[in-house]
């Protein structure tokens, strides 16, 4: 039987001598963002750099032109790292790069545990676009890509937390999210001499604002909408025709999603009926919440500590992810990892996309990497500790 300190030892040599090619890999990640479903030079830098690491390498994988995955090992369980690498309009703000060398190095180090100790049991490492919109998870969710895996690792980078003395979190208690489009369409004409021969969309939408915000004043504490205009108007003197919305709705618990969403899809209707337009309404899959196994949470921890790095037991946050539906799939853990330049910035914001490509954001990353690496040599290795991660994750979607 391999002991703790070995098997550590394996993922410590291994990713200390990939590091310069990890932080090479992180920084073009970092310097080239690209938008949901549009993430090509990161899907081939990160193939290339698998590839030239020995190995075999799925591009377009499940039928997704920005997916890949790689498997290494044979039997036993799969452990599954899930690489995000999109990116948002202003760029890493999300800090996506980080979630790629993180779990990037996890499979890595994995891989290698399995390649030293000959143990039974495989990792796989997905790459995974469209986080922030689009919901590229789901997608491979539906295409049979979490078929085989029996527990799922990754983490987040985000910015001081919110407890002195904390540089993360084992887990995320993050938020049930809808994605709605509404189009308004209505009709045409003169602003200035003919107005009364106009059905205008512009105005639904702002009917449609109005309605949410007043809605608002009737929501529970951890319920957010939110929205933006997509396509209007482009000039003055005319009747605007058409108006396209988008709108994400929160709430803690995907069963609440349900209800508060129908109820912004009332306020759309309401608005269309209001001034006479026609509404189409377009729903994405939802994100669902985050399921916990604790056992898994506190393992990670361990690992985490063993690195020096003192981390919290969950953070709850009304963000969402599509990490949220891969965990109503499989035993899953999101933790999350203080940016030490962060400062008080958050993701989403410029300041935090600077923080991102920092080389002590990167050191960070690979910690988180090699204790992940290590959770799931845990996962695969101990029959016992695995049922006990499947046992938690059980009880916590019953709640």
């Amino acid at each position: 039987m391999t002991n703790s300190d070995e098997v550590r030892g394996y993922v410590d040599q291994k990713l200390d001598e990939l590091n310069g090619r990890l932080r090479a890999l992180n920084k073009y990640v970092h310097e080239n963002p690209e938008m949901a479903f549009k993430e090509f030079k990161s899907h081939d830098a990160i193939c290339d750099f698998l590839e030239e690491n020995g190995f075999k390498v799925t591009r377009h994988a499940y039928g997704m032109e920005t997916a890949f995955e790689a498997i290494y090992g044979q039997g036993g369980r799969m452990v599954n790292f899930n690489a995000e690498y999109d990116a948002l309009p202003g760029g890493h703000m999300c800090g996506h790069n980080l979630i790629t060398t993180s779990s990037v190095a996890g499979f890595l180090g994995l891989a290698y545990i399995l390649e030293k100790t000959k143990v039974p049991g495989r990792a796989q490492l997905l790459g995974t676009p469209a986080e922030e919109a689009g919901g590229g998870k789901i997608d491979l969710i539906n295409a049979g890509a979490y078929k085989d895996v029996s527990a799922s690792l990754m983490a987040h980078g985000f910015g001081k937390s919110p407890e002195a003395g904390l540089e993360g979190y084992s887990n995320a208690r993050l938020a049930a999210a809808q994605h709605t489009t509404f189009t308004f369409t209505g009709k045409p004409a003169h602003a200035g001499a003919f107005p009364w021969d106009g059905i205008n969309a512009l105005d639904a939408f702002v009917a449609f604002y109005n309605n949410v915000s007043l809605l608002r004043q009737q929501i529970k504490p951890d319920e957010r909408i939110h929205g933006c205009l997509l396509e209007g108007p482009k000039v003055a003197n005319l009747i605007p025709e058409h108006a396209k919305v988008f709108y994400i709705t929160r709430s803690s618990k995907l069963r609440d999603l349900k209800t508060l969403a129908a109820r912004v899809e009332n306020c759309a209707k309401a608005a269309a009926l209001a001034t006479g337009c026609e509404i189409q309404i377009d729903r994405a899959e939802p994100y669902a919440d985050i399921i916990f196994s604790n056992a898994i949470n506190d393992r990670y921890r361990e690992h985490m500590g063993s690195y020096g790095v003192k981390i919290g037991k969950a953070w709850a946050s009304q963000g969402s992810t599509d990490q949220g539906n891969v965990s109503h799939t499989v035993p899953s853990i999101h933790a999350c990892f203080a940016l030490p330049e962060a400062g008080t910035s958050n993701p989403h914001q410029e300041e935090f996309a600077v923080a991102a490509g920092k080389d002590s954001s990167h050191d960070m990353a690979i910690k988180v990497g090699k204790s992940l690496a290590l959770t799931g040599y845990d996962i695969i290795s101990d029959d016992k500790y695995y049922n006990q991660v499947y046992n938690d994750w059980q009880q916590d979607l019953k709640n």
